[in-house]
C-alpha cells in the first residue's frame, strides 16, 4: 500500500471554507463529546531564531484516524526573504493499522481551520448586528479570520491595526478585492477596537494590546495569537467583566489567553463558562444578551486538523489528485 502525497496548491483545491466551518464544528462537538483522544501539545521554542514548533496529535472516533500535525513558525523568514513566516505538514495514519495514508502540507489547513474557529465563535456568541471587526495584525491570520468571519455573518467594515503602514496597505489592498468590507487603516490599536462589534488579536505579542477601557459591552473577542505560555494580547482585566468560553480547558489555561488572569489572580479556573463544544451541544447557551462581553481563547485542537485533512484525503482520492509514494520499499 502507497501513501497519498498532496501539495499545497492541491490541498488549496481541495479546500472549502464552508465545509472546514462545518467540519471545525463537528471537531468541537466529538471533544466535548468524549470522541477524540489529544496528547498534550509539545512545543519547542528557538528563540535565537525567533522561531517555534508546535507537534499537535491526536485521534478521532468520527473519523478513524490519527493525525500528527507539526506547525513552526519562524517570523524572520519573509524578511530574510528564505520562506514563508509559517509552515506545517499533517500526516494521517490509519487508526485500525496505523499505516501512514496521507502526508499533505498543512499551512493553509492550520491558517483556514484557525480562521473556521473564530467564525463558529463569532456566529454562537458575538450579536446578531455585528457590522464592524477590529483586527490586531496583518499576518495570515488576520486574512483567513476576515474571510471565514463573511461566510456566517455580515460585516461591512474591517479596522486594521499592525506595526508596519506597509503592511497594513498591503492588507487593505488584498482584502478589498477578496472581500465587500470597506477596510480602514488604524494609527492606534484603540482607533482599531474603540468602535467594534468583534475584535480579532492575531499577533504572537508577550505583552497586552487590547485594554480594557477600550471595549464596549456587547463585544465579542476572538483571542487568536496566543497559544504558548507567557504570550499575551488582552490586558488580563477584561477577563473579569467577559463572559470566558473555550476551545479546550486545558490547553487555555495552560498557553491561551486565558493564562494571564490566572497567573495574576483576577479570575478562578471556575470563571470560564464553558468550552465552545459544549454551546454546539446544546449543554450550554451561546450569547445571552446584547450587553455582555464575551471572549473565545482558542489555542487549536488536534481535532480540528484531523477532521479538515480526513475530509481533504477523502475529497483526493474522490478527485484523484495527488501522488503515491511507497515508504515500505
Amino acid at each position: 500500500m502507497k501513501t497519498l502525497l498532496l501539495k499545497k496548491e492541491e490541498v488549496r483545491s481541495l479546500l472549502k471554507i464552508e465545509a472546514v466551518i462545518a467540519s471545525v464544528e463537528e471537531g468541537y462537538k466529538a471533544y466535548s463529546a468524549g470522541k477524540t483522544i489529544q496528547p498534550q501539545i509539545v512545543s519547542i521554542e528557538l528563540p535565537e531564531q525567533n522561531g517555534e514548533m508546535d507537534i499537535k496529535a491526536g485521534y478521532s472516533c468520527n473519523t478513524r484516524m490519527i493525525s500528527v500535525k507539526c506547525a513552526s513558525g519562524f517570523y524572520d523568514n519573509q524578511e530574510k526573504g528564505t520562506f514563508p513566516n509559517s509552515m506545517s505538514t499533517v500526516l494521517l495514519f490509519n487508526g485500525d493499522t496505523g499505516f501512514p495514508v496521507c502526508i499533505m502540507d498543512g499551512s493553509l489547513i492550520t491558517g483556514i481551520r484557525t480562521g473556521a474557529a473564530g467564525a463558529v465563535s463569532a456566529r454562537l456568541l458575538a450579536r446578531k448586528d455585528s457590522k464592524t471587526a477590529a483586527v490586531i495584525g496583518t499576518g495570515e491570520q488576520a486574512r483567513m479570520q476576515i474571510l471565514a468571519l463573511k461566510a456566517v455573518m455580515d460585516i461591512k467594515r474591517v479596522r486594521i491595526f499592525g506595526r508596519s503602514h506597509e503592511k497594513m496597505e498591503a492588507y487593505q489592498k488584498e482584502m478589498s478585492a477578496q472581500t465587500d468590507c470597506h477596510i480602514e487603516l488604524c494609527a492606534t490599536p484603540e482607533e482599531a477596537v474603540k468602535y467594534a462589534d468583534i475584535i480579532i488579536t492575531t499577533t504572537p505579542s508577550k505583552s497586552p494590546i487590547v485594554k480594557q477601557e477600550w471595549v464596549r459591552p456587547g463585544t465579542h473577542i476572538i483571542a487568536v495569537g496566543a497559544d504558548m505560555e507567557g504570550k499575551q494580547e488582552l490586558e488580563a482585566t477584561l477577563f473579569q467583566n467577559a463572559r470566558i468560553v473555550v476551545d479546550h480547558t486545558d490547553q487555555c489555561i495552560t498557553r491561551g489567553e486565558t493564562q494571564n488572569p490566572l497567573r495574576f489572580g483576577l479570575i478562578e479556573e471556575t470563571d470560564i463558562d464553558c468550552e465552545i463544544g459544549q454551546i454546539l451541544l446544546d449543554s450550554k447557551k451561546g450569547r445571552t444578551n446584547d450587553q455582555e462581553i464575551t471572549i473565545f481563547d482558542m489555542t487549536g485542537m488536534a481535532v480540528q486538523d484531523n477532521i479538515t485533512a480526513t475530509e481533504i484525503y477523502e475529497r483526493a482520492l474522490a478527485f484523484q489528485i495527488g501522488t503515491y509514494h511507497d515508504f515500505m520499499e
